[in-house]
Parts: C-alpha cells; sequence; structure tokens
C-alpha cells in the first residue's frame, strides 16, 4: 500500500514538473514572429454592386491601424504607385504576390480587404444598412498573419410620434431617406475598429502606440 501512494506521488509530482504548452489566445504567434511596424493597404476588392463603395471603403482604413501604433503607407500615394506599375483593379491587385506589393514599398506587411456588402434594403417600412468586410494581412514573405470578418447592421428607429397614421408616415419618409442617401460610414468605420482592436483576434500592439512607445523606451533604460 505504501509502495503506491509513493508512485502516485511520484506521478502527481512529475505532472507538476511538467507545464502544458501555453496556447497564444489571439491565435497571433505568427503576427509577433514577424513583428512588422508598417503596413500597406492596398485598393480593395469591390463585390457589391456600389462603384464609389471602394473609395469610401479604402479612405477609412488608416486610421484605425495608425491607432493600434502601425505605420501605414498613404493610400492615394499606393494607389498611385500601383497604377504606374499597371495595377489599377483591386481584383488584379490581389492577385499579385505579397511579396512583389511589399517590396515596391519596402513594407513589413499587407493588407487586403474585400467587399462582400454595401447596401441598403428596404423591407416592411425601414431600410436596413448592410456592410461586410473580409480581411486579410501577410508579412512581406507572403506568409498569413491573421484573418477575420466583419460584418454590421443599421435599422434606423422611428422617433415619431401621436397617431398611428402620423408614425406610420414618419417611418416610411425614415426608410426613404435612408434609402435615398444611406449612411454607410459609420458602421464601416465600426466594422474596422472591431476586427482590429476588439475580441481575441485583435491585432497586437503595434510600436508606435504610446503605450508600446512607453515600454520600449523603459526596456532600453534599463540596459
Amino acid at each position: 500500500m505504501r509502495q503506491l501512494l509513493c508512485l502516485a506521488a511520484l506521478l502527481v509530482l512529475s505532472a507538476c514538473g511538467a507545464p502544458a504548452a501555453r496556447k497564444d489566445p489571439a491565435g497571433n504567434s505568427a503576427w509577433r514572429a514577424a513583428a512588422p511596424r508598417s503596413i500597406l493597404v492596398v485598393p480593395v476588392v469591390n463585390k457589391s454592386l456600389d462603384v464609389d463603395a471602394p473609395n469610401y471603403v479604402l479612405a477609412t482604413l488608416p486610421i484605425p491601424l495608425a491607432e493600434k501604433g502601425y505605420y501605414v503607407f498613404p493610400v492615394n500615394t499606393t494607389k498611385y504607385v500601383l497604377e504606374q506599375e499597371g495595377m489599377y483593379e483591386g481584383e488584379k491587385i490581389h492577385e499579385q504576390a505579397p511579396a512583389v506589393l511589399a517590396r515596391l514599398f519596402d513594407a513589413d506587411a499587407v493588407l487586403f480587404v474585400t467587399i462582400n456588402r454595401w447596401d441598403a434594403q428596404y423591407v416592411l417600412l425601414t431600410t436596413t444598412v448592410t456592410v461586410e468586410f473580409e480581411y486579410r494581412i501577410t508579412g512581406r514573405d507572403g506568409a498569413e498573419l491573421w484573418r477575420e470578418k466583419r460584418s454590421m447592421r443599421y435599422q434606423p428607429q422611428s422617433n415619431s410620434s401621436g397617431p398611428p397614421l402620423a408614425r406610420l408616415v414618419g417611418m416610411l419618409v425614415e426608410a426613404a431617406i435612408t434609402r435615398a442617401a444611406p449612411n454607410y460610414m459609420p458602421l464601416t468605420r465600426s466594422a474596422h475598429r472591431s476586427a482590429f482592436a476588439w475580441g481575441d483576434k485583435a491585432l497586437p500592439d503595434g510600436p508606435y502606440r504610446p503605450a508600446a512607445q512607453a515600454a520600449e523606451s523603459a526596456a532600453g533604460s534599463s540596459r
């Protein structure tokens, strides 16, 4: 009996002495290994019916990435340089090897974005505005570092009061206004921030984020 107890104790001690391999909760071990400092945002692929959507989306991408602490190449300059290289359409640009694109700008990483939805649908006296994006970031060697997808919807709520007929008319007017001129930009900005900064798959803070710079400075002064 004593031998069995000793054997059980040894097994427990050996189990305690062999810690389990830690998993990266954010799934960004590849990102940390690549340690990108700069991100090239290339023109987006548009699968919606709105021909203006790509320009609007492209213009909203640099800010949330810069807020995370990364240098983002100016998107208009990037677009111009790519056009000089004969790359005009988002689909053709996304077909290029990421290493080729990164080499043109000496970028550490490349962001590819696809617009899956950018529309306003009228249903039952209301208009629902929807945006949906796919995001993919690769390293300068072409290896995928990060991927995410976001969908956002907005349905205006009627603020009309009074008799039922007046409220009905108010709902019809609000739905018509939203359908005629849907405001995609707040949804688009929220989608980007949600993908880049929130949740388990958020990007790690970049080297130019104030907190990261302070930590790097403190580490340098302690050496």
